[in-house]
């Protein structure tokens, strides 16, 4: 057993530094085309700047009952060279965190990160998912603090993340032990939107072994073109100051996806490492409240190592 541990731990840190070896290389010539001097992310925390690097994908969706034409789409990926200033003490409403239901890839074993998903139909739920949609509501009315604040659906516009936003707003409505204040219409907010695996989407969805691990030491990685911690939390902040204008005393619930709610969720408490996110796990169709402090979080539950690492296409 003791040779076994010392095995794992081994192959770990070879799999980091090798993966961090070839992070200097990728950024740096992922960026060249901008004609930005990126330096290692490990180097970047001392600057304050944000740049982008623009990519463009091209893709057909083929869905059950409908084809959406071949269109171009423009990704912007951002290298955020620092994690973004804490929340505001003093938010104007509470936050509610939802993870999708099942969906079409969950079942498939996929990662579903492309931005061309956006506003289609493409990886929506499955009959389960729905179903852990509609009971969501239950969740939801159990964790509210105040019956008479209004309920407000904000969502990523990937077709998992609208379908359950839309079953959870059906399970509230078919709540009748309550008195519940609901804004029934589910607004689209695009920085909600899955994190961006670069070229890891489409993977198995234990190639996420690449990602996580690497995650835990440098927030501002951006390994395989995979969207860092940084830059999520970054844009959360953009979305959760932009809702905090419009709205106020309202119970907000923020429909998105497992990686961008668990950074969410350590973001929002003020984690020392929000890294760390990935031993907080979401499940489909769970809801969490947004607490403010470190000792708010759950207890973690780190992953076990997958029994055998994924090999990428050759092309990767």
């Amino acid at each position: 057993m003791f040779l076994i541990n010392v095995f794992h731990h081994v192959a770990l840190i070879t799999l980091l530094i090798i993966t961090l070896i070839g992070e200097y290389s990728y950024v740096t010539s992922f960026c060249h085309s901008n004609n930005n001097n990126v330096l290692h992310p490990s180097f970047q925390q001392r600057f304050e700047r944000t740049t982008t690097c623009p990519a463009t994908t091209t893709d057909t969706f083929t869905n059950d009952d409908d084809t959406i034409e071949k269109k171009e789409v423009t990704t912007t990926i951002e290298v955020v060279l620092k994690m973004p200033d804490p929340l505001p003490n003093n938010l104007k409403n509470e936050y509610y965190m939802l993870r999708h239901g099942q969906s079409t890839a969950n079942v498939a074993g996929i990662i579903s990160s492309s931005r061309s998903l956006a506003y289609t139909k493409k990886h929506g739920l499955t009959p389960l998912g729905y179903q852990q949609g509609i009971d969501s509501a239950e969740q939801l009315v159990k964790l509210l603090t105040e019956e008479e604040k209004e309920i407000v659906f904000v969502s990523s516009p990937f077709a998992r993340a609208m379908e359950t936003a839309q079953a959870c707003l059906d399970g509230l409505r078919n709540n009748t032990s309550s008195n519940l204040k609901i804004d029934s219409n589910i607004r689209i907010e695009e920085d909600l939107m899955e994190r961006y695996f670069g070229k890891l989407d489409g993977e198995v969805l234990s190639t996420y072994g690449y990602v996580w691990p690497v995650d835990m030491f440098n927030v501002t990685s951006t390994v395989f073109g995979v969207e860092s911690v940084a830059a999520v939390a970054a844009r959360l902040r953009r979305a959760i100051l932009k809702l905090d204008r419009e709205y106020e005393d309202s119970a907000i619930v923020l429909v998105s996806h497992a990686d961008v709610l668990q950074i969410c969720q350590l973001y929002g408490a003020n984690a020392d490492n929000v890294g760390l996110f990935s031993s907080y796990r979401f499940g489909n169709g769970e809801v969490r409240k947004m607490q403010r402090t470190p000792e708010s979080l759950p207890e973690p539950k780190p992953l076990p190592p997958p029994a055998e690492m994924p090999l990428l296409n050759s092309e990767e």
